[in-house]
């Protein structure tokens, strides 16, 4: 769920579910969105993230402040019960350079903060209150990126590969890079390399056509064209390196999470 753009506010006064608001406006570049997760005091079944090219520094309480690298599959979530989650998502370009390291280290990774930035990671305990930690969080994230800004090269090229008919090598040469030089430089902003970029791009197409409905029953070879897959049959392949499950099963725990929600 997408609420106003006017911040946080008071976090612990949300419904459970998931939310997310606008970065600020400099950080639009950098940062897709500031999220919270609000749990109930039931223990629910784990959450199941999915790939989007992106990776997130996240605080929970109790933990304090981690860095959840970009995934290739699907990655199981147990959140703590009765409790206010926060993050701030890079834009594909952003992470790596924001973070100064190539991501492809944290691929498929979640990485406690005080391993990467200690000084950084004493600021945000899991003591804090969600909305201090979101407040630290977003801090955090401006001086990161003011000291290293997303990568210009890949920020364009991950808008080409949001196409799903163009190749690679079109979208290095666009760009006046060699194709050698555009997976190098996406390893490290991205956490891989640009054909696994397109594909978990044209996978969130069709994640974004699921969330657009509300019905369980779709029209699969019609979406899977849509989002750009040669058929149903590369979409059921596809779904199932990237979510484990078949786009019939996707589209249902989609639906029901919406539902419930």
């Amino acid at each position: 769920m997408e609420v106003p753009a006017r911040g946080p506010g008071r976090l612990r006064d949300l419904p459970a579910g998931y939310f997310e608001w606008l970065a600020p406006a400099g950080l639009r570049d950098a940062v897709a969105c500031v999220w919270a997760q609000v749990t109930t005091a039931m223990p629910g079944r784990p959450g199941l993230v999915l790939p989007d090219a992106c990776s997130d520094l996240i605080w929970e309480p109790g933990r304090g402040a981690y860095i959840a690298g970009p995934d290739t599959g699907p990655m199981p979530a147990e959140l703590p019960a009765d409790a206010v989650v926060v993050g701030v998502r890079f834009r594909p370009s952003a992470g790596g350079p924001a973070l100064g390291l190539p991501l492809s280290e944290l691929l498929d990774q979640r990485v406690d903060l005080a391993d990467l930035k200690p000084a950084a990671a004493r600021t945000m305990p899991g003591s804090l209150s969600p909305e201090v930690a979101a407040d630290r969080a977003l801090a955090l994230v401006a001086s990161l990126v003011a000291e290293g800004p997303p990568d210009p090269a890949v920020t364009r090229a991950a808008r080409l590969l949001r196409d799903p008919a163009v190749r690679a090598e079109e979208v290095a040469a666009g760009i006046g890079l060699s194709p050698r030089q555009l997976r190098r430089r996406c390893q490290a902003a991205v956490g891989y390399g640009p054909k696994t970029l397109q594909r978990v791009l044209r996978f969130r197409r069709f994640l974004s056509q699921v969330d657009a409905t509300s019905s369980a029953r779709l029209d699969l070879a019609a979406m899977a064209a849509d989002a750009g897959y040669a058929d149903q049959a590369h979409l059921t392949r596809e779904c199932a390196e990237l979510s484990g499950l078949t786009p019939a099963a996707l589209v249902r725990h989609r639906v029901g999470q919406h539902g419930a929600a």
